[in-house]
């Protein structure tokens, strides 16, 4: 578009200092510690989306973290844009790997580095400055609506009834979501498919107090060690979940999508290396990319219980927890497979403990097909920036709230991320690099372009 690199040019260090204070801020939804935080993130959006040439903006409070809103309509009979992005990121711990202050941010070997960077305060924020460029120099060639959630990184529990109570003022044609990756910053790729998620805390309980581990051990069962022995039993040593009824309603994926799929590049011995392991494992009869893009997963999150301190303590433990999740693809419900764990893990456990599961949230997986106008607009900006086709992708991610969006407005979401693997969302030292956030800006506005000249 007309004067887009001369602009990012003459104002990228005006918009690097406004991510580093939107970064500043806390924004931890997880903690109730923060939740001030989320309410100042909340203002500083709706600050953001006033300066950048939005008409009016509001912060809406909800039965959880606030929701920023904001909206310029240039013409009642354009199409409408609406942007969703995220305001909340998740906690930094274990605090001692990172290299740098994670709210804090800094500019090192051509990254960002800070807790957001990326997910998705860095990506969220390229909308802003797109759709600030668009309005200052005339060129925005459609309605755009943002909202700016607070509740991502928690399972947007609450989004849901916001966009019932509000479904008037969300009507859009298009949403615009950047919460995903590319496969390589040389292949550009769009995400055509998210997986759902199911998640649960497990609490098993055994004596009614902590058991000195030499008088009772070997008579009483220990809950961390049951719980442990439990969980073993839910994946095989094929990588396949034993949970009956588990795969019911799974999507089988064609050969010919998943010949298609097999054209991304991947070179697994530089994905090994990346993250520091000497072999993969995964669900026998798929390859890598399938195993996070088109086949459910089980994983452990967390699990604890018993003396963790310094030093030792002979204890046998009145208590163990679990946090455990599970991916899910297209046809399976979330709500169907929590209940199906949770009767499962139950009726597994042996007499000599009483084991809880309660399920905390969940969501649908999406899939946005190729031969969507919006997509076919995203698909034409991406080879302008980046000078080749991006690749339709399958992401091992979750975003819940999209398949909510089609539900409830009837929506269909167009993902642009531009986040890469090596940026180590959720992770200590999280990171962005330069050139994919200010890319990011050089094809939103494009996106706007192909898709109203479609429309």
């Amino acid at each position: 578009m007309k004067g887009l690199k001369e602009y990012i040019e003459s104002n990228k260090n005006r918009f690097l200092d406004e991510l580093f204070e939107l970064i500043r801020i806390p924004s931890i939804s997880s903690t109730t510690e923060h939740k001030q935080d989320m309410y100042k993130c909340a203002e500083k959006w709706k600050e953001i989306l006033l300066k950048a040439g939005a008409d009016k903006a509001e912060v809406f409070e909800t039965e959880g973290n606030p929701v920023t809103y904001g909206e310029k309509i240039i013409d009642a009979s354009l199409p409408t844009v609406l942007v969703y992005g995220h305001m909340d990121v998740m906690p930094v711990d274990p605090l001692e790997l990172w290299k740098t202050n994670p709210f804090e941010p800094v500019i090192k070997d051509g990254k960002i580095w800070a807790r957001g960077a990326d997910d998705d305060k860095g990506q969220c924020f390229m909308h802003a400055k797109a759709f600030e460029f668009m309005v200052k120099t005339g060129q925005l060639p459609c309605n755009v609506k943002f909202m700016i959630e607070g509740e991502e990184e928690i399972g947007s529990a609450h989004l849901p009834d916001f966009c019932k109570k509000h479904k008037d003022m969300l009507k859009a044609d298009v949403i615009l979501v950047s919460d995903t990756g590319m496969i390589a910053p040389d292949v550009p790729s769009i995400t055509t498919g998210l997986r759902g998620l199911a998640y649960w805390q497990i609490e098993v309980t055994g004596p009614c107090r902590d058991l000195h581990s030499g008088l009772f051990g070997g008579a009483v069962a220990n809950p961390i060690n049951t719980l442990a022995k439990m969980l073993s039993q839910i994946v095989d040593d094929k990588g396949h979940i034993t949970i009956p009824g588990f795969y019911d309603d799974v999507l089988v994926v064609s050969e010919a999508e998943r010949s298609k799929m097999a054209e991304a590049p991947f070179n697994q011995e530089a994905y090994k290396k990346a993250i520091c392991v000497d072999e993969l494992f995964g669900e026998e009869g798929y390859t890598t990319n399938e195993r996070t893009g088109i086949r459910p997963t089980f994983d452990i999150c967390g699990i604890w219980g018993g003396y963790t301190g310094e030093g030792s303590k002979t204890v046998l433990p009145s208590k163990a927890f679990a946090k455990v999740s599970c991916r899910l693809v297209p046809n399976q419900k979330h709500e169907k497979i929590a209940q199906l764990f949770k009767d499962y893990f139950e009726s597994i456990a042996p007499a000599s403990v009483k084991v809880e599961v309660t399920p905390l949230h969940g969501g649908a997986a999406y899939v946005c097909p190729i031969d969507l106008p919006a997509y076919q607009a995203a698909e034409k900006a991406y080879k302008d920036v980046y000078g080749k086709n991006p690749v339709p992708f399958r992401s091992g991610g979750s975003i819940p709230v999209v398949a909510a969006f089609e539900e409830i407005l009837g929506i269909k979401s167009i993902l642009m991320g531009f986040g890469l693997e090596s940026d180590a969302i959720h992770s200590p030292n999280e990171n962005y690099p330069l050139e994919q956030f200010f890319n990011g800006i050089r094809t939103i506005p494009l996106f706007y372009k192909y898709f109203a000249e479609k429309q």
